[in-house]
């Protein structure tokens, strides 16, 4: 583990082993890792950051949208969710859409509904947050985030069904709506951009698992036109943006770079030797070991999968080894501690 490490290879300087970085659930691999229980509020940050040394981090993934969530300003539907904490904490009942009528949806502007956060305000607390997380664990490094950026906004606000319908219905006109969501956005990534942070994760599900949701064309027209407006504005206060997405977006990958993305994190779902090939010495790369091998193969396949993505890797200087989309608790303890060692052993340069 090391702060250095990771700052080398997100400068695309590429560090003696290959970095590390995992999105993580599974509290019992914390609690045999550390002896702490991060389910108990005095000892969850301890727990994790004893964790994260434990299990090699370089790299810690974040997002933050601000200090009031929008179902506490506006309507909000329900951007789905599967139940997967071990103790079932993270359940909650599917929230009924509050949008009756694709009208509705079309007449809708973000701004007016959640409003816009007192600029110094959010830049204080901002700071206050990466300031506070990079203390504690200042043995990696931490970035900025926003998560609900156009895409994931749009399924927040108005679900899948009426998201899904609105755009089939006029999807040039959803084009104001889309345009609403991103001055949210900006706002937010305006305030990111005053803080000290040096690098940020814009998080946004614009694909699904077969790829595209939408024509390719209107992702050209309507929202990485939109990217490069946001990313630009990190770009100008010298930040590094990582673009994080769920889903396929392989057949996108040119195009987010020519929008300004510094590098990618991605599922295995996302094709990480093409990423390699058109990338690898450009951009930093995240990814992309199956979750789904660490849940249901044995120790061979574990193995072979974490050697797949070194040996991709490892000749990329902004490469870091991640599963994708994470580790959750139902990972066999032994197939995560596993897969822990292997990336130790094969990520040597």
């Amino acid at each position: 583990m090391s702060y250095a490490r990771g700052l080398a290879a997100l400068n695309l300087e590429m560090p003696d082993t290959i970095p590390h970085t995992e999105y993580v659930s599974h509290y019992e691999l914390v609690r045999h890792l550390t002896g702490l229980d991060p389910a108990r509020p005095e000892e969850r940050d301890e727990a994790w950051r004893r964790f994260y040394i434990a299990a090699d981090y370089d790299f810690l993934w974040n997002s933050d949208d601000g200090p009031v969530d929008w179902a506490q300003r506006g309507r909000v539907t329900d951007m789905g969710h599967a139940e997967w904490l071990e103790d079932g904490s993270d359940r909650r009942d599917a929230v009924v859409c509050p949008f009756h009528s694709v009208e509705e949806v079309l007449s809708f502007d973000a701004v007016e509904e959640y409003g816009l956060p007192d600029f110094d305000a959010l830049v204080r607390y901002y700071e206050r947050r990466y300031q506070t997380a990079q203390a504690l664990y200042a043995e990696l490094v931490f970035p900025g985030g926003y998560y609900k950026t156009l895409i994931s906004g749009c399924i927040q606000a108005f679900g899948w069904d009426m998201f899904l319908q609105a755009v089939g219905s006029d999807p040039e006109g959803f084009d104001r709506v889309l345009e609403g969501i991103c001055r949210l956005s900006e706002h937010h990534f305006r305030a990111w951009a005053r803080t000290s942070a040096r690098f940020f994760i814009c998080h946004d599900d614009m694909v699904w698992s077969q790829g595209a949701i939408f024509r390719p064309a209107w992702y050209r027209q309507h929202v990485f036109p939109r990217y490069k407006r946001l990313w630009d504005i990190l770009h100008d206060a010298g930040k590094v943006v990582l673009f994080c997405s769920d889903g396929n977006f392989t057949e996108f990958l040119d195009d987010l770079a020519a929008a300004g993305a510094d590098g990618f994190i991605f599922e295995p779902l996302t094709s990480l030797e093409v990423a390699v090939e058109r990338f690898g010495q450009t951009k930093v790369i995240i990814g992309n070991v199956d979750t789904r091998i660490l849940t249901f193969g044995g120790k061979d396949e574990i193995r072979a999968e974490v050697k797949r993505c070194c040996d991709a890797g490892r000749a990329c200087p902004g490469y870091f080894i991640a599963v994708g989309n994470h580790i959750p608790p139902n990972v066999p303890l032994e197939n995560a501690l596993y897969y822990l060692d292997c990336v130790r052993e094969m990520g040597r340069r």
